[in-house]
């Protein structure tokens, strides 16, 4: 009687090995724009997929994205990602003339697009990118509904984040 509970919580813990090996061998996240929440008042968010060519999956995979001073324009119902810059590997093909900052499609369903076209012409919203990463084998793109920030909003932003670091320090020290 009691062996096969032996054996049962022995296959459970090789499981649960084979489970955190899996999830630590690569980071899912590729790039964030920090900029992004520094700048913005973030809404809604949006996960939309990006049409990309092959050394461009690969300069990805090495980590090789920079969204800081990206953006996000609506043209004839399809959005478009402009100014992200990615930077081909040095063992790229001879044969290909990589385009760094280029306009790259990002795919989204109809609905959604409708809302965010919605919001931006009605509300006065932007749209901005805020991370990019892998999900089932593909790069997707986070992307959210923004509104401005004002100067006074940011300085009472950064008095918040002071705050709970002081806040943090202090419970740690005691």
């Amino acid at each position: 009687m009691l062996k096969p509970l032996i054996e049962f919580a022995l296959y459970n813990k090789r499981m649960a090995t084979k489970k955190n090996k899996k999830n630590t061998n690569g980071n899912s996240n590729i790039a964030q724009n920090r900029r992004a929440r520094h700048d913005y008042f973030l809404e809604d968010k949006f996960e939309a997929g990006i049409v990309l060519e092959g050394w461009e999956v690969k300069s990805l995979r090495d980590g090789r994205l920079q969204l800081n001073e990206s953006y996000i324009s609506l043209d004839r119902g399809e959005a478009w990602l402009h100014g992200a810059h990615i930077s081909a590997l040095l063992s790229a093909s001879t044969h290909i003339h990589p385009e760094h900052v280029r306009r790259r499609k990002l795919l989204l369903n109809r609905v959604e697009l409708n809302r965010l076209v919605s919001a931006v012409d009605r509300k006065g919203y932007t749209i901005v990118p805020v991370a990019m990463y892998w999900k089932k084998g593909r790069a997707k793109l986070e992307i959210a509904l923004a509104k401005g920030k004002q100067h006074h909003d940011k300085r009472a932003a950064s008095k918040d984040q002071d705050w709970a670091r002081e806040k943090a320090r202090v419970f740690r020290n005691r």
